[in-house]
């Protein structure tokens, strides 16, 4: 019936109807050129030579890419790609204002370093002979494996927040252990909030031991200089104990003083030793290793409340001799880590554990902020893997289940298919004061030590390995 209607009523004025259907069809007609000429428009802006030359372009996920001279050097020195890389050039674009004396005049402005703008044929800068590179300019055309770790391993200071300062903390973290596991070492240089004198902030430094079966912890405290921490960092000196970043080695040297700590794991119980332990002294050096970096990462609450982590050294050589009570205990040949980490501390708590066996290292972690900072059902955990030649793959879909008495187990997917268990035999209980909070059930911090299963694919290739490896987290007392 509305089908015969309407067929009615397009017959009684047949004009009408012809030029209503032309004006449809050539509306159409438009809007599906208009459409294709948007699609070639689209994609000519993400041309590449549109950027300044080049083949490809790599933006960060929200805007420009952080630790830009990192990925540079990785995608320069990787064996996969060095063969096909020919030139890697970083640009940076911006707002200008020209004051005039009648209004402002906004400019879009793009920077980069000169030489290598034109090394990947950027047309408008290529045939300017006058706009050469400027000598800070050679920190990115020639970055050099120490300049990137020590970008990398600054400290930072505290930022403006509703935060207390008195829970601001940043620390250098360093692993090791010998190939026969008879020795292990857990150092932290950790600068603190701000002391009583201005300028200056609380700092010390912990040395966890464990050789022959005996666990001794070894400390330090004191103060530090706020901005010659920030200007020199990694680079530090804790109450005569000195960290120096010396090309791609980190140069530790050690005076502390102890004190035997009892241990959960039966072996290390039983032979504690209850005498006060003797001052340490000593010297430790970690060798970088090319392609074993993870870039700074941070996340960020309501009130400026913030928490970073990077992982300078996933693997390296660790190397050294430590002396107490007369005895020599030398560092061989031992496989070592180092990581950064940063932020407000109060009401905090984290899950973290690493591994890594012969060309194949593994780091995962996830921060619980407090409730009031943010909602950590929506902050994830990840999972990163670094083969030979860089990083092999890396996940944000990540579970750590460390319920079960003496085990943890890890599963990550999504970019890769990874399972860690790792079955514990060392335990260290700490009281973790900086993350304590009034009102709140106190928390034991544990640190862990055992072997890991790992098994899974990455990246196409199959993993499957037993190594021993570390591990950290918090339980209620």
């Amino acid at each position: 019936m509305m089908l015969r209607v309407a067929w009615r009523s397009l017959m009684t004025r047949p004009i009408r109807a012809a030029v209503l259907a032309a004006g449809f069809g050539f509306g159409i007609a438009v809007m599906v050129e208009l459409l294709g000429v948007g699609q070639v428009i689209l994609e000519q802006a993400h041309a590449p030579a549109l950027s300044g030359g080049g083949d490809l372009v790599v933006s960060g996920p929200f805007g420009p890419v952080s630790s830009a001279r990192h990925v540079i050097a990785t995608l320069g020195r990787a064996s996969d790609l060095a063969d096909r890389v020919t030139a890697i050039s970083a640009t940076r674009r911006g707002k200008l204002f020209l004051i005039t004396p009648r209004r402002a005049i906004q400019i879009s402005a793009i920077g980069g370093v000169p030489s290598l703008e034109k090394s990947i044929g950027d047309p408008e800068v290529s045939a300017v002979a006058a706009w050469t590179d400027a000598p800070g300019d050679v920190r990115w055309s020639r970055p050099t494996a120490g300049d990137v770790l020590r970008a990398m391993d600054r400290f930072h200071p505290i930022p403006q927040a509703t935060q207390s300062s008195s829970s601001w903390a940043e620390w250098l973290y360093f692993n090791g252990r010998t190939p026969d596991g008879r020795i292990r070492v857990y150092l932290t240089f950790l600068v603190g909030p701000p002391a009583a004198t201005a300028g200056r902030r609380q700092a010390g430094v912990r040395l966890q031991l464990e050789h022959e079966g005996r666990a001794t912890t070894y400390r330090a405290s004191g103060e530090v200089d706020e901005a010659s921490v920030l200007a020199s960092a990694p680079d530090l000196e804790i109450a005569g104990n000195r960290v120096r970043l010396e090309g791609a080695t980190y140069r530790i040297s050690l005076a502390l003083s102890g004190r035997a700590d009892s241990a959960e794991s039966p072996q290390l119980r039983a032979k504690a030793d209850d005498r006060p332990a003797q001052d340490l002294t000593g010297e430790i050096s970690l060798d970088a290793s090319s392609q074993r970096s993870l870039p700074p990462a941070s996340i960020r609450g309501t009130g400026g409340w913030v928490s970073g982590y990077v992982v300078p050294v996933l693997s390296g050589a660790m190397r050294g001799t430590l002396r107490v009570r007369g005895e020599s205990i030398v560092l061989e040949n031992a496989l070592g880590y180092h990581d950064h980490n940063w932020g407000f501390w109060e009401g905090v708590r984290w899950q973290w554990g690493q591994v890594a066996h012969d060309d194949v290292s593994v780091v995962y972690g996830r921060v619980f902020p407090p409730a009031e900072v943010a909602d950590s059902a929506r902050i994830p955990g990840f999972l990163a893997v670094l083969g030979p030649d860089g990083p092999l793959g890396f996940s944000s879909n990540v579970t750590i289940d460390d319920t079960n008495e003496g085990r943890i187990d890890v599963r990550a997917t999504r970019g890769v298919d990874l399972r860690l268990k790792l079955t514990v035999d060392e335990t260290v209980r700490t009281t973790m004061a900086m993350t304590e909070r009034a009102g709140r059930q106190s928390m034991t911090f544990f640190q862990l030590g055992g072997v890991y299963r790992v098994n899974g694919k990455v990246d196409g290739r199959e993993i499957d390995f037993s190594a021993r490896g570390s591990a950290e987290t918090f339980k209620p007392k």
